[in-house]
This record gives C-alpha cells, sequence and structure tokens, in this order.
C-alpha cells in the first residue's frame, strides 16, 4: 500500500512571505508549486522548485484563477478557451523553470477556486485537461475522486490521481465544505492524523454529517499556509508509515 503526500508551496509574493515550505519539503512527496496567478512570483517560483529538488520532492503546477487579491478563493467567470489558455501559461511557467534546474514537472493541481468549480463543471474541467494534455500527456491530473475533472482528464488520455484533503471537512456529497463555514478546516492535529490514515487504509472519511464517503485517493493535500502545516506534516507522515504505508510520489517506481 502507497500513498502520495502533497502540498502547495510557492505561495509567497514579493516581500509577503506565507507557508512553511522549507520544513514541509522535509515531509511531503510531490510540491504543487504556484505559477503567480494566486501567489508566488519568479525569484519565489524558481526558489521553491530548487528546494523541492534538493528534497527529492516531486514537482507539480498549481495553476489558479488570476486573483492574487483573492489568493484565487473567489470563483470567477471565464470560457472554455480562456480557462484552457490560463491553465496554459502557467503549467508552461512552472515547467520552463522546472526543465532548467533539471526538474521534469511530474503534475498539474488547479487552485482554490478552479479546483472547487472544475469538480463540477464539466465545461471547465475539459478546458483544463484539454491545457494539460496540450503540454504534455506524460503529466498527472489531480482533482477529487469521482469529479468533472478526473473525468475530464481520463477523456484526454491523461492519468488522473485522486486527491483528499487532510485538514478539510467533508460535506455528504463529497466536495469540501467551504471556508465561510465553520468548521471547514480541523485543527484538531491528533484527528486530522487519524483520518489521513483512514483515509489512505480505507479510503473512507466521515463527513460532517456523520456519513461515510468513498473517496479512495492516491495523494493526500496538506495545506501549506495552515498554521502548523510543517509539523503536521511530518505527524501525518510518521503515522502513515507507522501504519505500513509507503509514502512515495506519484511517478515514483
Amino acid at each position: 500500500m502507497r500513498i502520495d503526500l502533497n502540498a502547495d508551496v510557492g505561495e509567497s509574493f514579493g516581500a509577503y512571505a506565507i507557508g512553511h515550505d522549507p520544513e514541509l519539503m522535509k515531509s511531503i512527496t510531490s510540491a504543487n508549486v504556484a505559477a503567480g496567478f494566486h501567489a508566488g512570483d519568479p525569484t519565489v517560483l524558481r526558489a521553491t522548485v530548487r528546494r523541492a529538488k534538493s528534497h527529492g520532492v516531486a514537482v507539480g503546477a498549481h495553476p489558479s484563477f488570476p486573483d492574487l487579491v483573492g489568493f484565487g478563493r473567489r470563483e470567477m467567470t471565464v470560457t472554455p478557451r480562456e480557462a484552457e489558455d490560463l491553465v496554459l501559461y502557467q503549467i508552461a511557467a512552472v515547467a520552463g523553470v522546472a526543465h532548467v534546474e533539471g526538474v521534469t514537472l511530474q503534475h498539474v493541481k488547479p487552485h482554490g477556486a478552479l479546483y472547487n468549480m472544475a469538480a463540477h463543471d464539466a465545461a471547465l474541467a475539459g478546458a483544463i485537461a484539454r491545457a494539460v494534455a496540450a503540454f504534455s500527456h506524460s503529466l498527472i491530473l489531480l482533482g477529487p475522486p469521482g469529479s468533472e475533472l478526473l473525468k475530464a482528464g481520463r477523456s484526454a488520455g491523461l492519468r488522473v490521481a485522486g486527491e483528499v484533503f487532510a485538514d478539510r471537512a467533508y460535506e455528504p456529497d463529497g466536495s469540501l465544505v467551504s471556508r465561510k463555514k465553520p468548521g471547514a478546516v480541523i485543527h484538531d492535529v491528533d484527528a486530522v492524523v487519524e483520518r489521513t490514515v483512514r483515509m489512505a487504509k480505507e479510503g473512507t472519511v466521515v463527513a460532517i454529517d456523520g456519513s461515510i464517503i468513498q473517496l479512495a485517493p492516491e495523494t493526500i493535500c496538506v495545506h501549506g499556509d495552515t498554521p502548523g502545516a510543517d509539523e503536521l506534516a511530518a505527524k501525518i507522515r510518521t503515522a502513515l508509515e507507522a501504519a505500513g504505508i509507503a509514502v512515495k510520489s506519484l511517478g515514483a517506481a
């Protein structure tokens, strides 16, 4: 049994530093690197790729709606062509820097509102999948299990990977509880670690109403901007390995 442990990183901008990237890299196996649309800048991007490489962490692109002010968490109305182009642009940015640093891009994971909307919007999901496929069919597309995003990825001939979130609460339909609602982010470290091991071993999670949701994930996300994310990631990895689960990147043998 194996699982990938990923985090959204490179989300600082200019003089504003957020997240726990240096310590996170010691625990995660895949890094979703911001491409500048919701966070990140050229210097942060390159430094993040270099840091991932030095820790043997696989690199992926983390494209978003163009929303620096809202950190990419506000829904936007774009045409499928616009969505395809903005995703392709961001993939190319991360892949280009990675190439210079001797790193091959492993995956693509949409960010924030783009991710959540594409989970249910077939047209938007298709646009994202086309952008990924246009760049390279070797890329792995991450998304919620059973989502339109993963369906579109498969239709485009891509390898896809179902993703779950260690510290986010779930609705009974398998969607994430909105950050606008109380309890959307789980702060009890022991509870997060326990549910993460359960998700990896059993492929299930308990929703906010107490129902059991089937997820069958291939990768688990720890949000890099959550307070104490570095310590949380370390505890999760330790617990996963103690449970006999190999923690490896999606592209590892």
